[in-house]
């Protein structure tokens, strides 16, 4: 390892109006070296990154790139300077073809000017096949799968000779196998000189893959030190600023009557005779129950949760009962009027409005209650939304700041605010966690607790298979579409739960 850091960040601060959102932050990255940036959603880690690429210009501070300064007004700028980010929301265009996505805007040229097609597909076929994904590069990226798309981002990346990387979040849409060939790639790339910025809310892959790790805290650089130096009660500390005595709050459950029951619900796959989604699944949850569904990536448990709800029409056949009664659930609108209440997995494709404020995300459900002889009464809109923003602890400056300049957490919180306005006895939790910082998830969990006691049913999906196992009551395990094996709270172990995966 060189002495000059390839990588010095010193002493950045930057505001927006009304925050403070970095105060005097240091930060180093060598060559050859993965850094985790860790810290609570709010924490200042993607503010510090947008300065690295050139997004946002710092109010203070200075960077250094092999000792000597660099000031960037521009993405192109951090680009040619060898700094390329890959975000959590991929930036593809899912309609054109590989190769046309890798080398977007630099696209080699004929003698004749015109684009040299033949060349596009060999340089990006070689970065892929550098990367062990050699795929055909003239088919679009809507082809393939969320994993190869991560892989053509980081070739992206490389085709700009990029020696600093950033990676926020892109284990989140992968599979347990498909995160551990990423990781075989970052550890190529270490091999290679890159220094790796990797940003992530799991701390088993930050243990894995980083060197050093550094932790921000409400804008502030709380401290690095070696993944051996910084045990992970350690680092819960320096993210939320208190000791976190229990991560899993406990619960002792009160079963109560039958509020859903599914009787061979089966939902076609479209265009395909004879495959399904979801296939022939029947059970039940009752009041007071966390009910966990559990499967591999594509095994059928979100297109169930949106076949219940209505998502797809009149598509799916098979038989839903609430609380004893037979009903027929064709649109989200009927599924809401039964008592439902669905967050899904994509909080800002499908669960939010961002351009449009908290308050009126959190009424959008709800709007009906809330209209006095046809015309919407604000100071009811008002009352009600502050009286959740206090019980949720939603953190906004205020009910007017749009919802897409809040945390992660803030804003799973938003949404939940506003299934929970419509006041359902039934809730479809689909990775409720994702992609949040410890702290916020501690209180989800505790929020999830207080509503099976209350008497709601939760029907909860998750990729993180400790939060599954310590927050459910009863675990059902989905394979391609059916159910495969079903465990008490007692009996469920990840052995278990993956066997019947698998």
């Amino acid at each position: 390892m060189k002495d000059t850091p390839l990588l010095q960040m010193k002493r950045i601060s930057k505001s927006f109006p009304g925050v403070q959102a970095l105060s005097e932050v240091s930060f180093e990255l060598h060559e050859g070296e993965v850094v985790g940036l860790v810290g609570e959603n709010g924490a200042g880690k993607s503010t510090l990154m947008k300065i690295l690429s050139g997004v946002y210009a710092p109010d203070r501070g200075e960077i250094l790139i092999d000792g000597q300064a660099v000031r960037f007004s521009s993405p192109k700028d951090a680009e040619r300077a060898g700094v390329a980010v890959i975000y959590q929301e991929l930036s593809l265009v899912p309609s054109v073809s590989v190769m046309e996505n890798v080398l977007m805007g630099r696209e080699p040229r004929t003698r004749w000017k015109t684009v040299d097609w033949r060349e596009m597909a060999r340089v990006s076929s070689e970065l892929l096949t550098l990367l062990d994904m050699p795929i055909d590069v003239r088919r679009p990226v809507e082809e393939f799968g969320v994993a190869v798309q991560q892989m053509i981002e980081i070739a992206k990346a490389l085709s700009l000779n990029a020696r600093i990387l950033v990676m926020d979040e892109p284990t989140s849409s992968l599979s347990e196998h498909e995160t551990k060939q990423l990781f075989d790639i970052v550890r190529k790339l270490k091999g290679k000189g890159v220094g790796v910025v990797y940003i992530s809310h799991k701390m088993e892959e930050i243990y894995e893959i980083a060197d050093r790790i550094t932790v921000l805290r409400d804008g502030q650089h709380v401290g690095t030190a070696t993944a051996e130096e910084l045990p992970s009660e350690k680092m819960i500390q320096w993210m939320v600023g208190r000791k976190i005595d229990q991560f899993f709050p406990s619960r002792t459950p009160e079963i109560g009557e039958e509020l859903l029951k599914v009787s061979g619900l089966t939902l076609p796959q479209p265009g395909m005779s004879g495959v399904n989604l979801v296939n022939n699944v029947s059970f039940s949850v009752h009041s007071g129950e966390i009910l966990g569904l559990a499967g591999l990536r594509g095994a059928g448990n979100s297109p169930l949760l949106g076949a219940i709800f209505g998502r797809y029409g009149r598509r799916p056949r098979g038989d839903i009962h609430i609380r004893g009664e037979k009903v027929e659930i064709t649109s989200p609108p009927q599924a809401i009027a039964h008592g439902m209440a669905y967050l899904t997995n994509d909080r800002k494709a499908s669960g939010l409005v961002l351009p449009m404020s908290v308050l009126h995300n959190m009424t959008l459900v709800s709007l009906r209650d809330m209209t006095r002889f046809g015309w919407l009464d604000p100071l009811v809109e008002q009352r009600s939304a502050s009286a959740y923003r206090d019980s949720l602890s939603i953190r906004t400056p205020s009910l007017r700041t749009e919802v897409s300049t809040l945390s992660g957490g803030n804003q799973q919180k938003v949404i939940l605010a506003k299934w929970l306005m419509s006041e359902p006895s039934i809730l479809f939790l689909d990775e409720p966690t994702r992609g949040i910082d410890v702290g916020a998830k501690t209180e989800i969990y505790s929020l999830m607790n207080r509503w099976a006691s209350e008497g709601k049913a939760i029907l909860l999906i998750t990729s993180e298979l400790p939060e599954l196992l310590a927050m459910s009551d009863r675990i059902l395990v989905m394979h391609r579409g059916e159910i495969t094996a079903e465990f008490s709270h007692e009996e469920a172990t990840q052995e278990k739960v993956m066997a019947a995966a698998m």
